[in-house]
């Protein structure tokens, strides 16, 4: 194995591993810090394909850190890097949670460990927040997108419908929109 693919799957672990621990509130949260390393600081991909691969993530099941670790390592560096950045997703996760459960049983329930987990909490808001937005810029650039979400967004929390179901509705409305849009525009030529 040579140097430069050596660098490589030593940066997608170590993306990832960073998000891992250092982003709570889960894959949604962890979306910027690993946009800024994997696009701007070691330059493995285009935003453009992270962003697809972003959204792609989220919308299949399991775990969206892992699955777009599994997206990102691909891209850069096959199969190997897929494991290598799938390896640094879920490592420090495992560690911090086997920790977590052993040591929960002596920290206490009360006072400034209650006030630290608020502040986690709010600051995690901000940051699922920050990816909703730098998701939204990538993937609404149409009257159709915004609608289907507003839509979506709506179906979701006020008629509390599972996401799944609205999901898989709004990639069949996206096929028949599509198909409408080639009929129309084979009918004008």
């Amino acid at each position: 194995m040579n140097k430069e693919r050596l660098k490589t799957l030593w940066a997608l672990f170590l993306i990832f591993f960073k998000a891992g621990t250092f982003t709570f509130a889960g894959g949604l949260a962890m979306l910027p810090v690993i946009e800024k390393d994997v696009v701007e600081k070691y330059r493995l991909m285009p935003q453009e394909d992270f962003l697809e691969d972003a959204t792609l993530a989220q919308t299949l099941p399991g775990v969206v850190a892992l699955n777009c670790a599994s997206f990102v390592g691909r891209y850069a560096a096959g199969t190997v890097g897929m494991l290598a950045a799938g390896f640094g997703a879920t490592f420090s996760a495992f560690v911090i949670m086997l920790a977590a459960t052993i040591l929960l049983q002596f920290i206490p329930q009360h006072g400034p460990v209650v006030g630290a987990f608020r502040g986690i909490r709010a600051a995690s808001a901000a940051l699922v927040l920050s990816a909703a937005f730098s998701l939204g810029r990538y993937n609404l650039k149409s009257i159709f997108g915004v609608a289907v979400m507003l839509a979506a967004f709506a179906l979701i929390l006020f008629a509390n419908i599972n996401s799944l179901i609205v999901i898989l509705a709004a990639g069949v409305i996206g096929c028949l929109f599509q198909w409408i849009m080639r009929r129309r525009k084979g009918q004008t030529k």
